[in-house]
């Protein structure tokens, strides 16, 4: 019962936020090649909301994936292996995705400030890269996956 109770508050505050930030009116405007653009008011709460749920995708994940290292590890030694191999597989995608970023300053019209440069940059890159690997890998694994069940039909 609590899970589902967690569950529903997170997408209610969600809902909350996303809402807040799209209507909750403006905080100014910034001039972009000679037009006006609003800022929304509530832009740093919903990064912050943002933040939040993603320490808390990571914690959960790591917590799942030490648990189920644990279990496998005293039931069943080889799929403990596939999941350190697994955890393993992507550190790797990171370590590949951060080398793969850049640097250098990231142009950003309206944009003063130096968090666009740097490891900050660099990290910005990496997780675009990764998010192209893992489109790419889905897109595999679901053609595999209706290649793999039509031959297990025959």
């Amino acid at each position: 019962m609590l899970p589902k109770i967690t569950l529903w508050v997170l997408f209610g505050l969600g809902i909350i936020f996303t809402l807040l930030f799209f209507l909750g009116g403006a905080n100014g405007s910034l001039e972009v090649a000679g037009d006006f653009l609003d800022i929304p008011r509530f832009t740093d709460a919903f990064l912050v909301w943002t933040y939040i749920l993603f320490g808390l995708v990571v914690l959960i994940t790591l917590a799942v994936v030490v648990v189920e290292f644990a279990n496998n590890w005293k039931t069943n030694r080889r799929k403990a292996y596939m999941t350190l191999g697994v955890v393993c597989g992507f550190i790797v995608l990171a370590l590949i995705c951060w080398f793969l970023g850049s640097p250098e300053k990231i142009h950003i019209v309206g944009y003063e400030g130096t968090d666009n440069e740097g490891a900050w940059a660099q990290l910005a890159d990496a997780v675009i890269y990764a998010c192209y690997f893992l489109i790419v890998a889905t897109i595999g694994t679901m053609i595999w996956g209706v290649i793999y069940t039509k031959r297990l039909s025959k």
